[in-house]
């Protein structure tokens, strides 16, 4: 790895601490020793640990020097090491692409065709595969289009992810939390809770990106990239994944905008495009301009920024739909507000007639102003019932589907619905959320199998005794807030 000069390219602010303190994870501290520490050759046979002690040694220099650009990444990505780990990492039951090809049956020559795979990235012989077009339902009852990428090309993304969050990781902002690494929205939640409970928060924007993974401008990306990748195999790698189109009903579509969700590498190519477009400008925006406080959580495409003077909030709102025009971003007419909403909201709506304080949501929660049992101002969380409806009919379709199933089968299904919904939305203060999911599935299994045979009646006793079997009961398995960001808050303490 080698430095072939500075970088024509904007220079890019360090990684500033939150101003909302609370509402970001505590950031990297950065060196800024002068200098590129030139990357010693490896073995021709890397282990694992050799590979991970060179990725090492990327983040390193990266974090020196933030204006360095890497001329030399595609050997971390076509070693075979790093491609059998990116192979393991793939869902063993996944969907295939265009090909049809599993992951049972690639693994069946696996090391040679690892050895093929790398050969043809060495010599820039691999070509990308359109995706195939699935679709899954959104919470509002419309279909999410996803893409379904070949086998071999889950396998490179992977890998070039891994090398690129070498570098990335170092310059993504501490309030960026979507799909990085021991990063989750729990914490993302946690965050916007303790933002808000812990700053001078009056005013909340619930933001969200119109069709932000289909809008994204390939040109824009790209210049983006070569802010930090100089390699132009990397580079033109991944333009092959933007311009290999999608392939539905036999038809194949190419367009200079938009990335396929479904694939490795979309998440990052997001995260690298809002962190150019948003997160450093408003970093940047809430440093320079604003008076007050200001807190930012974003995950993805959905971003929360909390405000403690309503005029800032009506600035940041319009400069922020000019700055997403002139990248060709819009922000959802309907799914982006402003709303009154912390510590004093309910007092000030009070004091001039008006209702309690709006909700918003996030990240499958309803954020809602509360108080604690000793008078205390706390966001309570519940289970958006929007999401909940929808997953209790997906249930219901399910069993149906199901309904002759032996009963082993359905309570090991069931389980597993309850077990995950448990583990997401079991925050604290939403047990009674997770209850009513809890009944109203054994209510949908006591139905079902009522409905499947006449000649005997299932009784409520004979059906509890299938929930205690199959069925986990529901628990609160998230800790506080505060008690998940590690933070203290006496006497006004530096929150960390």
């Amino acid at each position: 790895m080698d430095e072939r000069g500075k970088s024509d390219s904007p220079v890019v602010p360090g990684k500033l601490p939150n101003k909302a303190e609370a509402a970001a994870e505590a950031v990297e501290g950065r060196g800024l020793t002068k200098g590129n520490s030139h990357e010693r050759n490896t073995s021709r046979t890397q282990g694992r640990s050799d590979a991970s002690s060179a990725l090492e040694r990327v983040r390193q220099a990266a974090r020196r020097n933030r204006k360095q650009r890497f001329t030399a990444l595609l050997h971390h990505v076509y070693d075979e090491t790093r491609l059998r780990t990116a192979y393991f990492a793939l869902k063993r039951e996944a969907a295939p692409g265009v090909d049809r090809q599993t992951w049972h049956q690639y693994g069946e020559t696996l090391e040679s065709n690892l050895q093929d795979l790398s050969g043809r990235l060495k010599r820039g012989a691999y070509r990308a595969s359109p995706v195939r077009r699935a679709y899954i339902p959104k919470a509002d009852g419309r279909q999410r289009p996803l893409g379904v990428p070949t086998l071999e090309d889950k396998i490179v993304q992977r890998a070039v992810v891994e090398v690129l969050n070498a570098i990335y990781e170092v310059d993504f902002l501490g309030f960026s939390y979507g799909f990085r690494p021991r990063r989750s929205p729990h914490r993302a939640l946690d965050a916007l809770t303790v933002g808000i409970q812990m700053r001078r928060v009056n005013w909340v924007l619930d933001a969200d990106i119109r069709s932000f993974f289909d809008t994204l401008e390939h040109g824009w990306l790209v210049k983006f990239l070569e802010h930090r990748i100089a390699d132009r195999r990397v580079v033109r790698l991944i333009q092959k994944w933007l311009s290999a189109g999608v392939l539905e009903d036999g038809k194949r579509t190419r367009s200079g905008e938009g990335t396929v969700q479904g694939g490795s590498i979309s998440p990052l190519l997001a995260n690298v495009y809002l962190h150019y477009v948003f997160d450093l400008w408003a970093q940047r925006w809430r440093s320079k301009q604003a008076r007050g406080d200001v807190i930012i959580v974003r995950f993805a495409d959905d971003f929360v920024v909390g405000f403690e003077h309503r005029s800032e909030a009506e600035q940041f709102l319009n400069e922020l739909r000019d700055r997403f025009t002139k990248f060709g971003l819009d922000l959802h007419p309907d799914k982006t507000r402003l709303l009154e909403f912390g510590r004093f909201a309910a007092k000030q709506r009070s004091k001039r007639g008006g209702a309690k304080p709006e909700t918003f949501s996030f990240l499958g929660f309803t954020h809602i102003c509360a108080k604690t049992r000793d008078g205390r101002f706390t966001v309570r969380r519940q289970t958006m019932r929007m999401r909940m409806r929808r997953k209790l009919h997906e249930v219901k379709e399910e069993l149906r589907r199901r309904m002759h199933h032996p009963i082993n089968d359905q309570g090991i299904y069931l389980g597993a619905v309850v077990r995950g919904h448990t583990l997401y939305y079991g925050v604290p203060m939403n047990g009674r959320a997770i209850r009513v999911f809890h009944k109203e599935v054994g209510g949908l299994w006591l139905r079902t199998l009522r409905r499947r045979s006449q000649k005997r009646a299932m009784t409520w006793d004979r059906m509890k005794r299938y929930l205690s079997r199959w069925i986990p009961l529901p628990r609160i398995c998230h800790p506080y807030p505060f008690a998940r960001m590690g933070v203290t808050t006496q006497g006004g303490s530096r929150v960390r």
